[in-house]
């Protein structure tokens, strides 16, 4: 293997572990074997044996390799090992490799030993050996056997599989990669911190709770019969507001929760609180939210989950995937803090500084994207202001937004409730005014269909087949890419810096610490995301703001404030809370 020389060693692991919902894993066996020298260990950890010390050094010199390496990292952590410097995680660079196509089987080490004609375990008798694993021990002598075998069975598959990958893998930023993986271990060893009082409140109440919130939020405005939403209700609603209101091509009103979301954007007061009532009757469910017995919120960061190499944490069980009221539920404990850090219009930067667009990057570093954008097409005069000219500024935000995700002339006109005209007017003067950004933005689209796929600044892609291309898709992948390269960077940055990083958030970080360290610990932060914002963009460095709430209080999100309040005053006058 090519890249073998490199290292001193290269050892390839698995490991077995059970783990309630929200908790930290609990290790019951590692495998490892070491290539070259031939050098096997089996490790029982759990049914009561003794924890050991790690087997092997895992330093420089030592390749560390795993498939989904965030699963063994956080074993690592559970028996105090020290984390392993250098990481290759086959379950990255296998989602790299076929993101954007078809995978017969998924993505689990199975899937990929299929898709390069590998014989692996048999999908039934993995299932089999997951249930005695999760059922926890004591393990009798044959069972313990059994694990170990089941075990090892998938490093000797994950041997194969680097031998079939190897071309595939351009090591130097696989490596980069693998030190996101550690830095995702970590993050799900924290977790974020959970009010649980309020918590099992909530659960334990939750079906009153909803009737009053219909009775509370719908009184002024009619719209539900019962537990029911009555569309035509909610027509007559919008109408008497003047709202337009999206629909499909069939006419009918556009119900799903993207354009909720996105008129909740445009109309918070009004349209805000419906959705927020519409998912609090529908897809919630509270009993999903994984909360360990430490109180604190755990789950699958899911790295690398999306085409463009975003994480994926299910919209249930992370804290920040419902409804955004429920965000209040984080707080941090007796002298404690937390701070949510994120990047300033961090997708209207990178498209700025990939693009190479002058007057794109002039208007993000004024500090106001939008009212700049408005001077630099002539709508607004040179000492315009967000006060005295706020309905401009509204406008030319409305439009800068709507553009970044592919909406044209029609879209944005049906978004700003103006004339096609106008809507049309606001897309040429976007296009004249950053003229540059158009032509890059037109030139991905062209060597995604030429070329058959688009790379990120540090090798993510997605492969693209012409035949079914979406051109919004193609033409924003590069920032989106971007943006989650950045993001790992900082993640992996900040970790490595001693800051507790509770988890990621599309564009920001979620810490945590003592209070007496909050302004070390945010500007340690801030200077991570700072960092990783010039190493995907040289030379062209992001602004972050931080937030930080310290105890006694709670996490606040401004959408979710009167739903909030509103369900705390429910408690309140039931007497539950």
């Amino acid at each position: 293997m090519n890249y073998i020389g490199d290292f001193d060693r290269v050892v390839l692991a698995d490991s077995e572990f059970g783990a309630r919902p929200g908790a930290r894993p609990n290790p019951v066996c590692f495998v490892f074997h070491e290539l070259g020298s031939g050098r096997r260990t089996r490790t029982w950890l759990g049914g009561g044996g003794s924890v050991s010390p790690a087997p092997f050094v895992f330093d420089d010199r030592t390749l560390f390799v795993a498939y989904f390496s965030s699963a063994e990292l956080g074993c690592f952590l559970a028996l105090d090992w020290k984390l392993p410097a250098r990481i290759l995680d086959l379950y990255v660079e296998f989602s790299r490799l076929t993101s954007g196509t078809t995978r017969p089987c998924g993505r689990s080490l199975l899937g990929a030993l299929i898709a390069f004609g590998l014989d692996g375990i048999a999908a039934a008798e993995k299932e089999h050996m997951r249930e005695l694993i999760l059922r926890g021990g004591p393990y009798s002598d044959a069972e313990r056997a059994a694990i170990l075998d089941y075990c090892e069975s998938d490093v000797v598959a994950l041997k194969s599989l680097l031998a079939a990958m190897e071309k595939t893998i351009d090591l130097p930023r696989a490596l980069i990669r693998g030190s996101y993986m550690k830095a995702v271990a970590l993050m799900e060893y924290n977790g974020v911190p959970i009010d649980v009082p309020m918590l099992d409140l909530l659960r334990g109440h939750w079906g009153s709770i909803q009737d009053d919130l219909i009775a509370e939020l719908d009184a002024s405005r009619g719209i539900y019969e019962g537990r029911t939403f009555k569309t035509s209700r909610f027509l007559e609603y919008t109408q008497k507001r003047k709202i337009l209101w999206p629909t499909l091509p069939t006419g009918n009103p556009s119900l799903d929760d993207d354009t909720f979301r996105e008129m909740s954007q445009r109309h918070p007061q009004e349209i805000g609180p419906i959705r927020e009532l519409r998912a609090a009757l529908s897809r919630m469910r509270l009993s999903d939210l994984q909360v360990g017995p430490d109180g604190r919120n755990r789950c699958l960061l899911a790295p690398f989950g999306s085409r463009t190499g975003r994480n994926q944490p299910s919209n249930t069980k992370f804290i920040f995937g419902p409804a955004v009221w429920l965000r209040s539920l984080i707080k941090p404990g007796p002298g404690r803090f937390v701070a949510y850090v994120d990047y300033s219009q961090q997708e209207l930067a990178i498209a700025a500084a990939l693009s190479g667009d002058e007057a794109m990057m002039s208007a993000y570093k004024s500090g106001d994207f939008y009212l700049t954008f408005a001077k630099q097409a002539g709508a607004v005069p040179a000492d315009a202001t967000k006060e005295s000219h706020p309905q401009q500024r509204e406008q030319f935000k409305t439009c800068t937004l709507g553009i970044q995700y592919g909406m044209g002339g029609k879209g944005l006109a049906a978004k700003l409730g103006v004339s096609g005209g106008r809507g049309h007017e606001l897309l040429a003067l976007h296009q004249h005014t950053y003229s540059r950004f158009w032509r890059w933005s037109d030139a991905a689209e062209a060597l995604a269909i030429l070329s058959g796929k688009l790379e990120s600044t540090f090798g993510w892609c997605v492969h693209v087949n012409s035949a079914d291309a979406n051109p919004r898709s193609l033409r924003n992948f590069p920032v989106q890419a971007n943006g989650a390269e950045m993001i790992r960077f900082a993640c992996s940055l900040a970790t490595q810096r001693g800051i507790e990083v509770c988890c990621p958030v599309h564009d920001a970080l979620l810490v945590e610490g003592p209070v007496s360290r909050v302004d070390e610990i945010v500007h340690a932060t801030q200077g991570a995301m700072a960092t990783a914002s010039e190493i995907v963009l040289p030379g062209f460095p992001l602004r972050t703001e931080a937030k930080v709430i310290c105890e006694p209080d709670r996490y606040m999100d401004p959408r979710g404030r009167e739903m909030w309040e509103t369900v705390g005053s429910i408690l309140h006058r039931r007497g539950y809370s």
